[in-house]
């Protein structure tokens, strides 16, 4: 059996602003093998919102519209409290929710750019903090999930949060100090890969094939490519250069994006994503 398939077993979890994110996560441990015990509870502004999660089995959706109480509701008797709303409501939710988290709880943020210390700040000192880093391919359970501990979370605590994400896909454990880094890589990197395709798609349509062609050629190509340098074990240069005849026309082509010093491309790219989870983290 893989860690994949093995059973897991989670305490109560609370998910505070249940969209997107939230709710790929929340897909996973609708999972078979996985056991959340006492439930997952949701919470969203709009009872429409909620309504999306109200007749799934195992969770307790909450619409603050309608239930003013609505999160206090949901973190009572919470183990594991994520919040998942944007960063700037961050600090007012921590302070309407502080009294109601039980000593012991354990939040975890997935709002990019909000510090730990943020955290700490707003919570009771029995509450330990793990801050986050999800990506989108958690919605297929393909996940890359970055997870930085606190200054008062435990091995435990951070034990707890590893295997939620563990659901979607993979986790990184990394300091808080390499998290922003971190998003500028797996964070932002399928917007990087969803940009490579689209840019390899428009050139095959000016090489005279129609868009559903183009699609067929370069989604099936870079699936397949990323499955067999998954499969097969080997290093991506490695698998690069069994591709690449040596006077042939890939090498040819190969040349070509050297000449584009993509290194140095993805440097700049990286560099400026992280100069601005920098300014988001001050509020500019």
């Amino acid at each position: 059996m893989s860690a994949a398939d093995e059973p897991v077993t989670l305490p109560p979890i609370a998910f505070l602003g249940a969209g997107s994110m939230a709710g790929a996560v929340i897909s996973g441990l609708l999972q078979p093998r996985v056991v959340v015990d006492g439930g997952i509870r949701t919470t969203n502004r709009t009872a429409e919102k909620a309504a999306a999660f109200a007749s799934v089995d195992g969770v307790t959706a909450y619409a603050t519209e309608s239930d003013a109480a609505a999160n206090r509701r949901a973190v009572a008797g919470a183990k594991l409290v994520v919040v998942a709303v944007k960063p700037a409501m961050v600090p007012d939710l921590l302070r309407e929710i502080a009294d109601a988290l039980e000593p012991g709880t354990v939040v975890v943020s997935v709002a990019a750019g909000v510090t730990v210390a943020t955290f700490e700040s707003l919570l009771p000192a029995g509450v330990s903090v793990i801050r986050s880093m999800p990506n989108t391919p958690a919605v297929v359970g393909r996940a890359v999930t970055g997870v930085s501990a606190g200054t008062r979370s435990s091995d435990a605590d951070l034990a707890l949060a590893v295997a939620m994400f563990e659901t979607v896909g993979e986790v990184l454990v990394v300091p808080e100090s390499q998290l922003d880094a971190l998003s500028t890589i797996s964070g932002s990197g399928p917007a990087y890969v969803f940009y490579l395709i689209e840019q390899l798609t428009a050139t095959a349509i000016d090489k005279g094939f129609t868009p559903e062609q183009a699609a067929v050629m370069v989604q099936g190509t870079f699936r397949g490519a990323s499955e067999l340098l998954a499969a097969s074990g080997e290093e991506p240069a490695e698998l690069r250069r069994r591709v690449t005849s040596p006077k042939g026309t890939t090498e040819r082509a190969v040349a070509v994006l050297e000449e584009a010093a993509l290194k140095q491309t993805f440097d700049r790219a990286t560099d400026a994503a992280l100069a601005r989870a920098r300014e988001m983290a001050v509020g500019a």
